[in-house]
């Protein structure tokens, strides 16, 4: 089963039944090479709905001492399309990373930054 690692709404209760129908069960991990960045929410009506401007977002670094912490959860391939859907955004690419912890995931960076990709998880 594939593993995603997620440090934002991903890791909402709301947000999990909304986009996998349940709540999924992970344990912390970090995120290492990244630091925390912010994309815009461009559609004023999502950004009212949310209350919020901008979504959580990881830009890669390469920095051995920039860490983001967040959530590594076990999912299916479907649930990994239902991601795939959530994320539908430019600004965001999935990519396969290797945790802190040592386990493969994949995760959402921000499109711009994005590092090549070995392979994946």
């Amino acid at each position: 089963m594939p593993l995603l690692f997620s440090y934002g709404t991903l890791q909402q209760d709301d947000v999990q039944l909304f986009t996998f129908g349940r709540l999924l069960r992970g344990r912390p991990d970090v995120l290492p090479g990244f630091e925390p960045s912010q994309v815009k929410i461009e559609d004023p009506a999502l950004a009212a709905s949310l209350q919020r401007t901008h979504h959580a977002n990881v830009t890669y670094n390469g920095r051995s001492d920039s860490r983001v912490s967040g959530t590594v959860f076990e999912i299916t391939d479907a649930d990994l399309e239902a991601a795939d859907q959530f994320e539908e955004m430019s600004e965001y690419k999935r990519i396969s990373v290797t945790l802190a912890s040592g386990a493969n995931a994949w995760v959402y960076v921000d499109a711009r930054s994005a590092p090549e990709e070995p392979d994946s998880p």
